[in-house]
């Protein structure tokens, strides 16, 4: 097994320890638009799985700018981390490294959430909830977007 084998991985679980709806999300766009994972899944082709993810991954969005929203490092917010994570970093990782991918980003995601708590609050009480909250949704989905786009294949690559 080859670290660089599984860079996306670890890449897509950093992308989950600011929003853990992304990477799924990401993921779902990918197989609707016919791009194929590295690593085998068939819950990726499940519709309710896509559809589901896309709106996750939206409400996500918008329910984070809410003065009620939890910190990412409350239990259920970890635990989102974890699934997604996982997930992602399997599809994401080579044919037959699906579980190191998993772990790989699992092990990114959940201390990054700490990090990047930390790194929001700070932009928060600079800037506020709402716009430090929009800053990190661009480049968080436009990071997951890049991970996606650059781990998988379309019909014709």
């Amino acid at each position: 097994m080859k670290i660089r084998s599984l860079i996306a991985s670890a890449l897509i679980g950093a992308v989950a320890s600011a929003r853990s709806m992304t990477p799924m999300a990401a993921l779902a766009a990918a197989r609707l638009l016919g791009r194929k994972t590295p690593g085998k899944l068939e819950l990726l082709d499940h519709p309710v799985f896509k559809y589901g993810a896309l709106a996750m991954g939206a409400g996500e969005l918008a329910g984070d700018k809410m003065k009620s929203a939890p910190d990412r490092t409350v239990f259920l917010g970890l635990l989102a981390r974890v699934a997604s994570a996982g997930i992602a970093g399997a599809a994401l990782a080579p044919k037959g490294q699906e579980k190191e991918g998993a772990a790989i980003a699992v092990a990114t995601a959940v201390p990054l959430a700490y990090a990047t708590l930390d790194g929001r609050k700070k932009a928060m009480a600079e800037i506020g909830q709402t716009k430090s909250g929009l800053i990190e949704d661009l480049l968080i989905v436009a990071a997951g977007i890049a991970v996606v786009a650059l781990a998988t294949r379309g019909k014709h690559d």
